[in-house]
């Protein structure tokens, strides 16, 4: 009836239905948040929900970073599919910028670590301090204990430094003195490095480049997008305004909602294909592990619950292959001479790999 509210199918956002003939329509409700019966349902709501959550998030943080809606879009790609995720870019495009935003639209904890030489492991797990008073050691949580961490510029720490987050990045746990410190969730790293300038850098090794579910650049931005960002930071900058639009709690929900998107046997078998594909490429050294099967079927599942879908589709996979899949190739010297890249075969595969048809109820 008019005036009544009611629930899409797809995406579960309410809408009061009013006479179209009316002069003005109501506006629209805002601070939409997951319901309690829909995020553990699989194929059911959870994926709408999911995508509402993530409309919000990009919104609030392009009032910070101008002209990046996709980067944004894949750096929540890995946030909701448990991952982590490596910004590499030349410095002053918003790498550090995007962080913070996206740590203040979410309202979690946020910590950074400026990676230099001298950083200790301790200085970003934490260490046991001795306490006088009580004559025993106490536990002082480092940086890590927080829901997004901003690592930034991770290959100017020393490979001990570095090696003090993997740990957290695959098991959510940090080993002090021999106790285990669960860390919260979310947990989210994301790193920052700079690809131009190499000296006084320690490069990350190939097993921890494995462990970030994406990598990406954000580039330069256009001359109308430099032009908005000139008018916008002109009185004051907006990250210093930006308000939370969902809580951690609503980022674990969308979580558990990734990994309910439904993955047909087709689809399961396609990202197989293409890992075997990058594995046995001629230029290639080292193709894809399984954990980059297993990160690019996560990827994927997030890619469709961020469109509201709750099953992945081909199409999902070939949008986050390019972001998942090339840092974790490594191609071979002679390769790398001709000027190919890894950037170069995942492309190759994802043409030369074929998709599959997928039947008709899932079209």
């Amino acid at each position: 009836m008019l005036g009544d509210e009611a629930d899409c199918p797809h995406c579960g956002k309410s809408t009061r239905l009013f006479d179209p003939n009316a002069e003005e329509a109501p506006a629209p409700r805002t601070g939409l948040r997951f319901k309690e019966a829909d995020s553990g349902t699989p194929g059911g709501g959870g994926s709408g929900q999911a995508a509402v959550i993530a409309d919000q998030i990009i919104e609030n943080v392009e009032k910070v970073v101008v002209g990046k809606r996709r980067q944004i879009e894949l750096t929540l790609v890995a946030l909701f599919a448990d991952g982590h995720a490596l910004l590499e870019d030349v410095p002053g495009v918003a790498k550090t910028m995007l962080a913070r935003a996206l740590a203040q639209s979410v309202g979690g904890r946020f910590k950074r670590v400026q990676c230099t030489p001298d950083l200790l492991p301790n200085d970003i797990t934490g260490a046991s301090i001795f306490n006088p008073k009580t004559t025993e050691f106490e536990f002082r949580a480092g940086p890590l204990f927080a829901n997004i961490v901003l690592a930034d510029e991770i290959n100017r720490a020393t490979p001990r430094a570095q090696s003090a987050l993997l740990e957290a990045m695959a098991e959510r746990q940090v080993s002090v003195d021999g106790t285990i410190h669960q860390l919260e969730r979310p947990f989210f790293l994301i790193a920052t490095q700079n690809p131009v300038d190499h000296e006084g850098t320690f490069p990350l090794p190939e097993a921890q480049l494995d462990r970030f579910t994406i990598r990406l650049s954000l580039g330069y931005p256009s001359a109308a997008e430099e032009s908005a960002m000139i008018e916008r930071l002109q009185l004051g900058h907006p990250i210093e305004t930006l308000s939370p639009v969902v809580n951690a709690a609503d980022v674990v929900r969308c979580q558990e909602a990734v990994r309910q998107v439904q993955v047909h046997e087709r689809v399961r078998n396609y990202i197989v294909q293409l890992i075997r594909a990058t594995r046995e490429h001629e230029a290639i050294i080292l193709g894809g592990s399984p954990r980059s099967t297993l990160a690019l079927t996560r990827a994927a599942q997030a890619q469709a619950a961020i469109a509201g879908n709750s099953h992945v589709m081909p199409d999902d996979v070939k949008l986050v292959a390019p972001a998942v899949l090339p840092h974790r190739l490594i191609v071979k010297p002679e390769s790398r001479l001709r000027k190919i890249t890894s950037e170069n075969i995942v492309t190759e595969v994802l043409r030369s790999v074929k998709v599959p048809l997928m039947p008709d109820h899932l079209g």
